[in-house]
C-alpha cells in the first residue's frame, strides 16, 4: 500500500523526533491546519509546502509524491560569523607558579593542584599538559589577571611562541609568563633568548644576564568576560 502525504509527515516526524508544535513554529499554520496534516483531512497548501518541507528535511515532491529523496541534508547558510566546535573537553590540573616550576625540574607529580581547568587541546603527550592563572600585568592588555593558559610542557618553543620560564636570578627561582625571542647564538652554539613582555612598562629577560629555562609553550587561552 503506497504512502499518503500524512503518512510521509508522520514518518519524518518519528525520524526527526518533532511535535506539531515544532511544525507550528516553523511553518507560521494554525494549529488546525497542522492537525489536518498529520492527520490525513487535508493537505498542506502550496504557502506552507516549502516550509513544511524545510522543516522535515525532505522535499515537497517527496512530500506529495514520495518520488523523491525522503531526507536532505541541513546545510547551514554562510550567514553568520560563530561555528559550533564538536571538540570533546577534557580536564588538566591548574598549578600554582610554584608546582609550574617543579614540573620543569622534576616533573610535577599531581598532588594537591590548585584547581583544575578546561581544554580541547590534547597535543602528543597529554600528561604534559597544565594550567595557569595569569597573574601580574605583564602581558597586559592581551592577558589580564584571571585569564587561565593551557601550557603543554613537552613542546619546544619558536620565535614568537609565548611561554612559561623560569628565570634565575640571584640564587631565586621564578616562574614568569612572557613572549620567546632568539636574538643570536652563542660560542657554543646555544640560542641566545629573551623573554619579552607585552606590555612595554616590563623589563625584557635576557639569557646572557640570567639563567633562564622553559617549562612550557602556552597552546591556548581562555577568559570569562565581566558583565
Amino acid at each position: 500500500m503506497s504512502l499518503t502525504v500524512s503518512d510521509r509527515i508522520q514518518l519524518r516526524m518519528r525520524e526527526l523526533d518533532l511535535t506539531q508544535a515544532d511544525i507550528m513554529r516553523s511553518t507560521k499554520a494554525a494549529r488546525g491546519t497542522v492537525s489536518g496534516w498529520v492527520n490525513g483531512s487535508n493537505s498542506p497548501s502550496a504557502k506552507h509546502l516549502e516550509s513544511l518541507a524545510n522543516c522535515l528535511q525532505t522535499t515537497s515532491s517527496w512530500l506529495l509524491t514520495g518520488n523523491d529523496v525522503k531526507s536532505q541534508p541541513v546545510i547551514q547558510e554562510p550567514n553568520g560569523n560563530v561555528t559550533f566546535i564538536d571538540v570533546p573537553l577534557r580536564q588538566v590540573p591548574l598549578l600554582d607558579y610554584v608546582q609550574a616550576g617543579l614540573f620543569h625540574e622534576v616533573g610535577y607529580d599531581g598532588v594537591n593542584p590548585l584547581g583544575t581547568s578546561w581544554t580541547t587541546y590534547e597535543g602528543v603527550r597529554p600528561e604534559c599538559v597544565f594550567s595557569l592563572k595569569v597573574e601580574g600585568l605583564s602581558m597586559a592588555p592581551e592577558f589580564v589577571p584571571g585569564d587561565e593558559l593551557v601550557v603543554d610542557g613537552s613542546l619546544e618553543p619558536k620565535p614568537g611562541s609565548l611561554v612559561i620560564a623560569q628565570e634565575i636570578q640571584h640564587g631565586i627561582a621564578r616562574t614568569t609568563f612572557k613572549k620567546y625571542r632568539v636574538i643570536g647564538v652563542n660560542e657554543f652554539g646555544v640560542d641566545v633568548i629573551e623573554l619579552v613582555p607585552l606590555n612595554p612598562d616590563f623589563p625584557t629577560l635576557n639569557s646572557t644576564q640570567i639563567e633562564i629555562s622553559i617549562i612550557g609553550v602556552v597552546v591556548a587561552h581562555n577568559r570569562i568576560f565581566k558583565y
